[in-house]
């Protein structure tokens, strides 16, 4: 970015001053978001004021159009790619990133499978509509009701995490009387460039059952899992999940994590005289949240990918397997910004000569966590009017009584700046209404959908917004 005046020894190497505050990074907010011709921001074409005014703040404002639409770019790039290589592909959205019920209905109206990590998020894609076997479900320890539910709903797929959980499912499905869909999660070692919290393919975590053969010898765990299941009679082994972590931008890794996983697939496949006939290889693709990110067009990741499994698989003599994939935040993130009235500002002298401008809001870590649990960063923009002044680096604080309590670590923001503003902090379509809490008694903010396509501009409440007495509804002392 432009720097029209020094930058602030305070702010991070990335950042640059912005030359016009009212630019908005086309990488960060897709073309459903834009100024109009007084500088006020627009989502899908309504301007944010009145947004702000009709649902409050905070709020969070999903465009519909851009959900749609980045949902079906990836279905097209990975159907399209793998089509060349004369192999399926299935696209899940990984619910756990943004999941309602009106969620579910456009995930399956673009075609898309739903994942689900929960029993929780299992009832609302089947409340949304979904179609039993276009669900799967996750877990790492999921309980006798979860799996009793998915057996009893007929789900496509049971991703199972552990030696023991191969032994409850069959049970389970014994007892039902049904045969029960598996694919096993297995680690294939791959160290993703990301934070250590949502890497999920290292030997040193929770999820999966790993590749690497004990010292002592014997069967590596994923293949002890695998022959479970390949001789259970109340088990139907449909193939291999991997998953190697969230917030990726290095293509390498997935490339790797696919090579390893299918040596382990053609070698299970030759042992045990059977083929595996899926593959799914999760997501994690990265977006950008600043301008420090550089995420890749998912044509551009599907056409790499499916280079990486036809060149492994033609080296191991097997077919391209089936291969299914799981991008949520890639599909959600950009799709909303979260609004914030600004309350108090606050200059401090960090050392002599050196100051930072602290943005209060109306929100905080309750409304977004991510901050506070991975040190993710976000910018933010003024959004109801145009900027005056130059740009002064800020940093945007909530309400809470936490001093760790950030929304956005440093932006520059206009100097003319002042309490009754509303900002408007893009990307937050992921993990930041599922990871929302009531902290300090603050009630959940509400979601709102604006579309636009093919009709005039129209948004409408998907989630309200919870009130003090939905709190107290709970609290049964009194």
């Amino acid at each position: 970015m432009s720097r029209t005046a020094p930058a602030s020894p305070l702010a991070p190497e990335w950042l640059g001053v912005p030359e016009d505050l009212d630019a908005l990074d086309p990488r960060i907010w897709p073309p459903a978001f834009r100024r109009d011709d007084h500088g006020v921001l627009t989502v899908g074409g309504i301007p944010v004021p009145e947004l702000a005014e009709r649902y409050g703040t905070p709020s969070y404002i999903y465009s519909e159009d851009t959900f749609r639409a980045r949902a079906r770019e990836f279905r097209t790039a990975f159907t399209e790619a793998f089509a060349r290589i004369g192999a399926e592909v299935s696209v899940y959205y990984a619910g756990k990133s943004f999941l309602t019920t009106e969620v579910v209905r456009w995930v399956r109206e673009e075609g898309l499978n739903v994942d689900t990590a929960s029993g929780g998020e299992l009832a609302v894609a089947l409340r949304g509509g979904m179609e039993p076997e276009r669900i799967a479900l996750h877990g790492n320890n999921k309980s006798a009701a979860e799996i009793t539910r998915a057996l009893d709903h007929g789900l496509g797929r049971i991703v199972v995490d552990s030696l023991a959980e191969i032994e409850l499912v069959a049970h389970l499905a014994r007892t039902l009387g049904v045969v029960a869909p598996v694919m096993v999660r297995v680690t294939p070692g791959v160290h993703a460039s990301t934070h250590e919290f949502i890497a999920t393919a290292h030997e040193d975590q929770k999820f999966g059952l790993s590749l690497a053969v004990p010292q002592d010898g014997g069967d590596s765990p994923a293949m002890q899992a695998v022959a479970a299941c390949t001789v259970d009679p109340d088990l139907e082994l449909r193939g291999i999940h991997c998953h190697i972590g969230s917030q990726i931008f290095d293509a390498d890794g997935f490339g790797v994590a696919a090579e390893r996983v299918l040596a382990f697939m053609a070698g299970a496949g030759a042992r045990l005289g059977t083929a595996l006939p899926e593959l799914d290889l999760g997501g994690g693709y990265g977006i950008a949240y600043t301008e420090a990110d550089t995420p890749r067009p998912a044509r551009e990741i599907a056409e790499a990918l499916a280079e990486r499994v036809a060149s492994a698989a033609g080296r191991l003599g097997i077919a391209v397997p089936h291969l299914s994939i799981e991008p949520g935040r890639a599909i959600s993130g950009p799709a909303a910004c979260t609004l914030y009235t600004v309350g108090t500002l606050k200059t401090v002298e960090v050392e002599p000569g050196l100051r930072r401008r602290y943005v209060s809001v109306d929100g905080g870590m309750s409304d977004n966590a991510r901050p506070v649990l991975y040190g993710a960063d976000y910018t933010a923009v003024l959004a109801d009017r145009r900027a005056g002044g130059g740009p002064v680096l800020s940093r945007v604080v909530g309400k809470h009584c936490e001093s760790g309590d950030i929304v956005v670590r440093d932006v520059y923001l206009p100097e003319d700046l002042a309490p009754g503003d509303v900002l408007a902090v893009p990307a937050t379509g992921a993990y930041c209404w599922a990871l929302s809490s009531n902290y300090n008694w603050i009630p959940r903010p509400p979601v709102v959908a604006v579309r636009a396509a093919g009709a005039r501009p129209a948004a409408r409440l998907i989630v309200r917004g919870e009130t003090e007495e939905d709190l107290f509804a709970r609290d049964l002392g009194a």
